[in-house]
């Protein structure tokens, strides 16, 4: 079982870890090293509030034993269409265990149901099947192919939409 957290300093190894790691740069919007400085200023400045910040960075935590294993982020939030982007990173040894889909049912329960957003969406690059899979399963529509998204190549727009 997980849990979704605020991030706090004592988080700095794991995102210096997680954001240095070149292996999933082409499936996210980082495409360079991050400092340990670059994340602290980070981690002190964000209030946690996706108002405020226009953006939303949650730990995802194994509760028993308690595991720091991931992160979640809602961005490129959008007030007035009630809509946001998605991006998730589960750390390797925590991958195939459940811990993607009980965090993305718990991002979602908190997207809908508190934070009232109409869409949530995620751009998954067609070469990453396993992420595809989790967002198909987890009940989002695949919508809408982006060709040559990336340099690495094609992509495609996953959305989910409230049931209001």
């Amino acid at each position: 079982m997980v849990k979704l957290r605020k991030i706090e300093p004592s988080d700095l190894p794991f995102l210096y870890q997680w954001e240095n790691d070149a292996s999933v740069w082409a499936d996210g919007s980082n495409h360079n090293p991050l400092s340990q400085q670059d994340l602290r200023d980070y981690i002190t400045s964000t209030t946690g509030d996706i108002y405020r910040d226009g953006q939303l960075r949650l730990i995802i935590e194994e509760q028993s034993p308690v595991t720091t294993c991931g992160c979640v982020d809602l961005f490129d939030f959008d007030v007035r269409n009630r809509r946001a982007a998605i991006g998730m990173y589960v750390s390797p040894g925590m991958r195939g265990k459940g811990v993607g889909k009980e965090a993305l049912a718990l991002l979602e329960e908190y997207a809908f149901s508190h934070l009232r957003l109409r869409v949530i969406y995620a751009v998954i690059s067609s070469r990453n099947t396993a992420c595809a899979t989790l967002f198909r399963n987890a009940g989002y529509t695949p919508s809408s192919p982006l060709a040559n998204w990336t340099l690495e190549g094609d992509a495609i727009l996953w959305i989910k939409s409230s049931n209001e």
